[in-house]
């Protein structure tokens, strides 16, 4: 490995750990060009808050059930094809998107669960090799600098896809979407050139989900992980339509879009530099409150300047929390039984926990609005499960680990 003098000090960069990030990026602005647009293409279909959860619940249920395949494939068969076969479902969900054209609304289940089968395969891949591309003591640079590289790619994707659905009409979903396949297209090229990493061994699967009564920073952090899903399941959909109402507008969403990730940006890049692990603790809480504290920006009135007002403060919680959190989580399983053998596994575990936390806050965003008035009743449990990152330090606080001390 090449080693390279860096504003962040000296580190080794190898071909691979570029490559990732760099594929990360493209994800990255692929997804941030689509995503929230895919919600608002539904919404403008039927207007129904639902119909937005049963496409959310689709996704968030078949990524976990594609984790476990995917982890079990990956021990038979290298790590990068894993990785090609969920680029390929992403590919396979946007070409369906394309030729739905106004009937998308009809195919909800359909396109969800492509969605959850994509992100399953590539989410799966994506982890496990960071964790053996990256090392305890470059996992902080890693996670800064992709956090970086998202943001760079969620300020100009959103905004972009703006910009062209507002100028162009409704034919620029058409352009919008084309666009995430050819970035697609682009981040598989970029996978052949990842040294092959096969795999071997025994798929351990349920061994790692037993050891949580075996290893306490073990359950801890996949509790923790159950709770930040508990926010990201419908705070993932409602905020774009939240701003999406507020305006009525596309290019209002792009333009929340590239404020939030531009703050990300800056966020990411000085938490990259200056986090240490002693800091971790503190900065997990600091991160989560500054979350909650950000819900109540727009719960009790939605306009547009309170959302541009979240979308900032959240932009720089985010790092905050995300930076040592991923970090940390990542030296709990090295760390772990047979972490070198059953990596995998362990990833699967923490998906899992990470989705049903996201199918338990649908699944309450469901009941919501089918018996309550919607208008209050999703305001409540906006407010209830806003708590969840908050929640993530009340577990990590009590995780140790050998450079803590």
């Amino acid at each position: 490995m090449k080693r390279v003098q860096k504003w962040f000090g000296d580190i080794e960069l190898s071909k691979d750990l570029v490559l990732l990030l760099a594929i990360g990026g493209l994800y990255s602005l692929s997804v941030s060009l689509s995503n929230s647009f895919v919600n608002i293409y539904l919404w403008k279909q039927t207007g129904e808050y639902i119909d937005l959860a049963v496409y959310n619940l689709s996704v968030v249920i078949l990524q976990p059930l594609t984790f476990i395949v995917a982890g079990r494939w990956a021990k038979k068969v290298d790590r990068v094809l894993v990785f090609r076969i969920g680029v390929a479902f992403l590919a396979l969900f946007y070409l369906c998107v394309l030729f739905s054209r106004g009937h998308a609304s009809q195919y909800i289940v359909l396109l969800g669960g492509l969605l959850g089968v994509g992100y399953g395969f590539y989410w799966l891949a994506y982890n496990v090799l960071t964790f053996e591309i990256t090392e305890p003591e470059t996992r902080d640079f890693f996670n800064g600098f992709m956090g970086a590289f998202s943001s760079i790619g969620g300020m100009a994707g959103p905004f972009a896809a703006g910009l062209i659905i507002s100028a162009i009409g409704k034919n620029g979903y058409t352009v919008v979407f084309a666009l995430s396949l050819l970035l697609f297209a682009i981040a598989v090229v970029l996978s052949f050139f990842i040294s092959p990493r096969p795999a071997q061994g025994r798929y351990l699967f349920k061994h790692v989900l037993k050891q949580r009564s075996y290893n306490p920073n073990w359950k801890r952090i996949t509790n923790a992980h159950f709770v930040q899903g508990l926010r990201d399941g419908t705070f993932v959909f409602m905020i774009s339509v939240f701003v999406f109402l507020s305006t009525g507008s596309e290019l209002s969403l792009g333009t929340f879009g590239l404020i939030n990730s531009f703050l990300q940006f800056l966020g990411y890049t000085l938490v990259a530099r200056f986090v240490k692990i002693k800091h971790r603790q503190r900065l997990i809480f600091l991160g989560g409150l500054l979350l909650y504290a950000a819900v109540f920006l727009f719960i009790f009135e939605v306009t547009y300047p309170r959302m541009l007002l979240y979308a900032a403060t959240i932009a720089l919680a985010y790092p905050l929390l995300l930076v040592p959190y991923n970090s940390m989580t990542y030296d709990v399983i090295g760390r772990a039984w047979k972490a070198a053998e059953a990596r995998i596994e362990y990833i699967v575990v923490l998906e899992m926990f990470t989705n049903s936390g996201r199918i338990t806050s649908i699944l309450l965003f469901i009941v919501a609005v089918t018996f309550f008035n919607d208008q209050v009743s999703i305001r409540v449990l906006m407010l209830l499960i806003g708590a969840g990152h908050l929640c993530i330090s009340f577990f990590t606080r009590n995780i140790r680990l050998r450079e803590d001390l």
